[in-house]
């Protein structure tokens, strides 16, 4: 039994849900996202706004694309209600960041400056030189621009430069000369 399938997901006030065959489309009335499904998986929205995923099968493969469905159809639920962060903190001696309209321009040790544009549906802020908040309503997208920017310039273990998110723990090494005795 797939554990996370068979929660029902509650649909709430201002979000509004289409189930057309194997696609289903949330809405807020500014954005709208959507999900294809697999035709092994049934969903079904009942009077109350009470989503429910049933499954055809007990294979291994079907009940974990219960789950699956389960958990990208609440993403797009909870993402289009509340939205999505990621922050990163930039460390590093002259490393900065700014944004000029929707480019965020990035200085962070190399001979040029870093610029890239955000995607539709994303925005990036950067409340200091030092911090860049990426936000927007579909996870998978928020996630991937935040590892893009993150890919910039890796932490660095040894000096702790670079960027890395807000909650990432990094574990300082010692140089060579801490190594041996």
């Amino acid at each position: 039994m797939s554990r996370i399938g068979l929660k029902p997901i509650t649909v709430p006030e201002g979000i509004e849900v289409k189930i057309e065959d194997n696609l289903v489309t949330v809405s807020n009335g500014k954005e709208e996202l959507s999900q294809e499904v697999d035709p092994r998986i049934t969903v079904e929205m009942d009077e109350n706004k009470v989503i429910h995923l049933s499954r055809d099968g007990e294979d291994k493969a079907v009940r974990a694309l219960h789950g699956l469905y389960r958990s990208l159809i609440q993403n797009m639920v909870v993402g289009l209600k509340e939205g999505y962060q990621k922050k990163l903190l930039i460390n590093g001696v002259g490393f900065r960041a700014q944004m000029q309209g929707k480019k965020l321009v990035l200085n962070i040790g190399y001979s040029h400056p870093i610029e890239m544009e955000a995607p539709e549906g994303i925005t990036i802020e950067t409340p200091s030189q030092t911090e860049i908040v990426v936000k927007g309503a579909d996870k998978h997208m928020v996630g991937e621009v935040a590892a893009k920017i993150r890919a910039f310039r890796i932490p660095d273990v040894y000096h702790a430069k670079g960027i890395k998110y807000e909650d990432e723990v990094l574990r300082r090494k010692e140089g060579k000369t801490g190594a041996g005795a």
